[in-house]
C-alpha cells in the first residue's frame, strides 16, 4: 500500500500544468460551497440566537387561566398568568435537565411617554440581578447598582435617542392589566442598552415585582418560564419530559402529541389551539409546553434548504470536473502505457496497477479540496471582522459581523461524496490499465 500511495504522489509532479487546472476547479468548487453553507448557516444561527434571546431560552413554559364571561353570552377571558413562582422552577432544578440557566419573566406591551413624545415598547418584568440576565445585557450607559431600585427601567439606546432620554429622567409607562384595565406607573431610567435590530429597540425592562403590580399578577407570579439549554438539540426532549412531570403532579397542560397530530407543519399553532375556543374551558391554571423550533419550526425548514442547496451546487460541480477528470486519466493511461508495462513486468499485480491511478486521483482531488477548504476558512475570516452597518441585516449578526458555522460533518460527508465520486470517474481507466498485459504494453510504440 505505501508503495502505490508513493508512486500515485510522484505521478502527480508529472504534468503539473494540466495536474494544477484539475486541483484548481476542485478547489473553487470547495471554495463557493463551503463560504456559502458557512455564511447561510452562520446567519440562520445568529437569527435563531436573537429570537432566543428574545424569547429567553429555547424551552417556553407559559400558564394559563381561563376567567368565565363578565356577561351572559360572553366569552372566556384567556389570561396569561402563573401565580405559583416555585413550581415550575423546582421541577427543572429536579428533573435532571441539562440546562445552562432559567427564567421567569412577565410581558406586557405598551408606551412610554416623556416630554410630550411617544414611543410604543414591550416592557419585560425580570429579575434585574438574576445573573443569566446580566450575563446577557449590554450596556451603553447606566450602572448595575441601580437596578436594584422598585423603579428602575432599562431602555434601548434607539428609544432614549429618539426620545432624547438620559440616566435619571423619569417616565411614564401606559399599559393594560393582565384583565384588560388600562392603568399607568411613573419609572426612572437607571441604564441604556445597546442593541442593533428593530425588536432590540422594542425592548424595556423592569423590575418583576413592579410590573406584575402594575398589571394584576399577585408577587411572585409571572406569565412565561423559559429554560436555556446547553444542547439545543435536547429542546423537544426536555419539553416532552416537563409536560409528562406537569401532567403526573395532576395540573392541566397542552399535548404535544396531539399538537403534532393537528398541525404536524407547526406544534406550536397546535398547541395554541388547545387554549383557544369556546368549548376549551378549564379550572385552575393549565400550562403550556412549546419549544423555540414549535413557535419558529420555519428555521429547520430554511436551514435544510440551505443543506440542500450547497449539495446540489456541490454535486453539479463536481460532476463537472469529474469529467474533466475522467478524460485527463483516459489520457494519462495511454501516456503510460509502456511504464504500466514496465510495472507490470517488475511484478506489480493488475489490481495494485488500477488502484495507482485510482489513488492518484483521489489523491489529488483531495488536494484541491483541502486547499479550497483553506481558501473558504481565509474568506470567511477576512469578512468576519469587516464590520456591517445595514440595519436590515442586523438579525443575521453577531455583534454587527457576519459569523460563519462550519460543520464538521457536512465537509466530512462532502469529502466522502469527492472520494467516491473520483473513484468512479477513474473506474475505466483503472479497470483498463489492471487489464493490460506486460507484453502487449511493453510492445507499444508510445
Amino acid at each position: 500500500m505505501n508503495t502505490i500511495i508513493k508512486l500515485a504522489f510522484k505521478n502527480l509532479t508529472r504534468q503539473k500544468r494540466r495536474n494544477a487546472i484539475l486541483a484548481i476547479a476542485i478547489a473553487f468548487g470547495f471554495f463557493v460551497v463551503t463560504f456559502l453553507d458557512g455564511l447561510t448557516t452562520g446567519m440562520v444561527g445568529n437569527l435563531e440566537n436573537t429570537i432566543t434571546q428574545i424569547a429567553g431560552g429555547t424551552v417556553i413554559l407559559a400558564g394559563y387561566e381561563k376567567n368565565p364571561p363578565v356577561t351572559e353570552g360572553g366569552k372566556y377571558q384567556l389570561v396569561n398568568i402563573v401565580r405559583d413562582r416555585e413550581y415550575v422552577q423546582d421541577l427543572v432544578k429536579n428533573s435532571n435537565i441539562n440546562y445552562k440557566s432559567f427564567s421567569c419573566y412577565t410581558l406586557s406591551p405598551g408606551q412610554i411617554i416623556f416630554g410630550g413624545r411617544k414611543s410604543v415598547v414591550a416592557v419585560y418584568g425580570r429579575d434585574l440581578k438574576e445573573k443569566a440576565f446580566l450575563d446577557s445585557l449590554q450596556l451603553k450607559a447606566g450602572n448595575v447598582e441601580e437596578l436594584s431600585r422598585p423603579d428602575a427601567m432599562i431602555i434601548n439606546e434607539k428609544v432614549a435617542e429618539n426620545m432624547n432620554l438620559e440616566i435619571g429622567d423619569s417616565v411614564i409607562f401606559t399599559t393594560t392589566t393582565i384583565y384588560g384595565q388600562n392603568t399607568v406607573a411613573d419609572y426612572t431610567i437607571v441604564a441604556i442598552s445597546k442593541g442593533n435590530s428593530f425588536i432590540d429597540a422594542t425592548r424595556t425592562f423592569v423590575n418583576i415585582d413592579s410590573l406584575n403590580e402594575l398589571v394584576g399578577i399577585p408577587k411572585g407570579g409571572y406569565s412565561t418560564f423559559t429554560i436555556q439549554l446547553k444542547n439545543e438539540k435536547e429542546q423537544t426532549k426536555v419539553a416532552n419530559k416537563l409536560e409528562q412531570l406537569i401532567r403526573e403532579d395532576g395540573y392541566n397542560v397542552s399535548s404535544r402529541a396531539e399538537a403534532f397530530k393537528t398541525n404536524p407543519g407547526n406544534i406550536g399553532k397546535g398547541i395554541d389551539k388547545q387554549f383557544a375556543g369556546k368549548d376549551v374551558i378549564w379550572d385552575g391554571v393549565k400550562y403550556g409546553v412549546e419549544t423555540l423550533d414549535d413557535e419558529i419550526p420555519q428555521l429547520k425548514t430554511v436551514m435544510n434548504i440551505v443543506h440542500m442547496v450547497t449539495t446540489i451546487i456541490l454535486i453539479v460541480i463536481l460532476l463537472i470536473v469529474m469529467v474533466g477528470v475522467s478524460n485527463t486519466y483516459r489520457m494519462v493511461l495511454y501516456e503510460r502505457i509502456r511504464e504500466i508495462g514496465t510495472m507490470r513486468a517488475l511484478g506489480m499485480t493488475g489490481k495494485n496497477t488500477g488502484h495507482v491511478f485510482t489513488t492518484e486521483a483521489v489523491v489529488l482531488c483531495l488536494i484541491g479540496a483541502l486547499s479550497g477548504l483553506v481558501l473558504a476558512v481565509i474568506g470567511m475570516t477576512i469578512i468576519h471582522f469587516i464590520p456591517v452597518t445595514n440595519e436590515s441585516l442586523s438579525f443575521f449578526l453577531h455583534k454587527g459581523h457576519f459569523s460563519f458555522t462550519v460543520s464538521i460533518g457536512t465537509v466530512i460527508l462532502q469529502y466522502l461524496l469527492l472520494i467516491i465520486l473520483t473513484t468512479i470517474a477513474v473506474r475505466g481507466s483503472a479497470k483498463k490499465a489492471a487489464a493490460l498485459s506486460p507484453a502487449e504494453a511493453l510492445r507499444s510504440i508510445k
